[in-house]
């Protein structure tokens, strides 16, 4: 039997905003990692080849490292713990595709469990293969995402009182390229 969930219990999963200052007080333990990658490991996948591999990092040093490889992944150094996300380097264009449906299974999965996550993208490509290197991933694996995972700290505001990074979404009616009718 399927189990039905309220659309708008969803649409508040999905809204949480991304989390890039974390609880230090509050370690993300083995299990909770593990129920994750469990319910996202059923996401959905082109031809169900499943494109994707994890590596877990909890060590400062590696989180260092692995920060300094993307323009805006600074945030990562802190993370209480930090999944690398990567796909199988192939001819197929779908397995990005693929990476990014399961980053946001594991989003609104962490999401659920009370988490707060923000994903960073590596590149040049010399940073994608320095962070292969880094966690020791076989050479036909691409880690071009890290999804950082954490407690919520307090919220960064700046020094006029507002948080330091814009809140809400475009309407709807901006975002709609074609006429559809009712939207």
């Amino acid at each position: 039997m399927v189990a039905f969930v309220e659309l708008d219990d969803v649409a508040a999963l999905i809204r949480r905003p991304v989390l890039r200052t974390f609880d230090l007080d509050r370690t993300v333990s083995d299990e909770v990692v593990r129920r994750l990658l469990e319910a996202a490991r059923w996401t959905g996948s082109a031809r169900n080849r499943q494109p994707w591999r994890f590596v877990t990092v909890r060590d400062r040093s590696t989180l260092r490292r692995l920060s300094g490889l993307g323009a805006y992944a600074q945030f990562v150094a802190d993370a209480p713990v930090v999944l690398v996300l990567s796909s199988v380097h192939n001819e197929y264009a779908d397995s990005e595709f693929d990476v990014g449906r399961i980053t946001q299974s594991i989003v609104i999965a962490a999401a659920a469990l009370g988490l707060g996550s923000c994903p960073a993208t590596l590149f040049p490509e010399e940073n994608v293969d320095a962070a292969r290197s880094i966690v020791d991933l076989p050479a036909d694996w691409r880690p071009r995402h890290l999804l950082a995972l954490g407690y919520p700290a307090i919220i960064q505001m700046t020094a006029s009182g507002v948080p330091a990074v814009p809140r809400g979404r475009r309407e709807l009616v901006d975002l709609v390229l074609e006429d559809s009718p009712g939207l």
